[in-house]
């Protein structure tokens, strides 16, 4: 009798170990978690892509919006004939030249000094040290300050103090001071990001330490030297506060560095508080374009004359 009750009972169901339960929650917890940071990543990126077709839209519709009222004002005569604010017909070639002053001038006194800086900081000064210290934190404050202080402070000492008059000198000097962190902190960072190896390397081969930084780290560099000079010529270009206040508003051709002039920015504020008539928003328009045309024909030079020295360097 108790034979056939075995043969006849169904077989019991095997018995789940708790530790088989807690490895298939804890997998599930596991699939739940890399499905959650899935969504999150793709959440994160679509925001992104957002912010940067947002930011590329804005920046292609002011350019669409300014180029497209003053591309069809611009011919050879608003090019190259002077400026005079009772003719339709007047062009901004005094401006043009003027802008150009500036940036040459400008870059001319503050490029050396900013790149010998740097140079000194991270090729010969010791780490660390106090004067690193306080240069460093010097261009970080210099960095801050609002343009309209350098203003102010190029009227006071070059104006007034040095007698230099409402001048292109004085602007460009004001301006120098201003495009100065820039360079320093830019051309830092470049001349840091060298391995340190490599001057090892030409140490260990005999050079001495000025041809490593000249014919070593320099190239290696200058992509980001190079940057450092295109975003000061935008600055510099699109400065108005200080150049006004230093180098004056007179819309001819300066004689010298020693003359006042008008850069494009500072004569497009000044049709901005002229605009009365039709024509007055067609000059703003045409020089708010050649203004865009200007700055962004001079980084492409800059950055072919960049790719040509690299390519040629030894």
């Amino acid at each position: 009798m108790r034979l056939e009750s075995v043969l006849t009972s169904s077989p019991k169901r095997p018995r789940k170990y708790p530790a088989a339960a807690a490895v298939s929650e804890v997998q599930a917890s596991a699939a739940s978690r890399k499905l959650r940071r899935k969504i999150q990543d793709k959440f994160a990126l679509a925001m992104i892509v957002l912010a940067t077709l947002g930011t590329v839209g804005m920046l292609g519709w002011i350019l669409f919006h300014i180029i497209s009222n003053g591309l069809s004002h611009i011919d050879w005569t608003f090019l190259t004939s002077d400026y005079a604010r009772t003719d339709a017909d007047s062009g901004i070639w005094p401006m043009i030249v003027s802008t150009l002053y500036m940036v040459g001038l400008s870059l001319g006194i503050a490029a050396p000094v900013g790149i010998m800086a740097a140079i000194y900081l991270t090729e010969f000064a010791r780490p660390g040290s106090k004067l690193v210290k306080v240069v460093r934190f010097a261009t970080e404050s210099l960095a801050g300050i609002p343009s309209i202080i350098y203003g102010l402070f190029g009227l006071t000492l070059f104006v007034s103090t040095m007698k230099l008059g409402f001048s292109i000198l004085a602007g460009a000097l004001t301006l120098s001071i201003l495009i100065l962190p820039v360079i320093i902190r830019t051309t830092e960072e470049s001349l840091l990001s060298v391995p340190q190896s490599w001057r090892d390397s030409s140490y260990a081969l005999g050079a001495s330490r000025v041809y490593t930084i000249w014919h070593l780290v320099l190239p290696n560099a200058l992509p980001g030297i190079v940057g450092s000079i295109i975003l000061c010529i935008g600055r510099i270009i699109g400065e108005s506060a200080p150049v006004f206040l230093t180098a004056g508003m007179v819309a001819r051709i300066p004689d010298s560095v020693f003359d006042s002039g008008r850069t494009l920015t500072v004569h497009l504020y000044k049709l901005t508080q002229e605009l009365f008539s039709i024509s007055d928003w067609d000059q703003a328009y045409a020089t708010a374009t050649v203004l865009i045309i200007l700055v962004l024909s001079l980084n492409i030079v800059t950055r072919v004359i960049a790719s040509r020295f690299r390519k040629h360097k030894p």
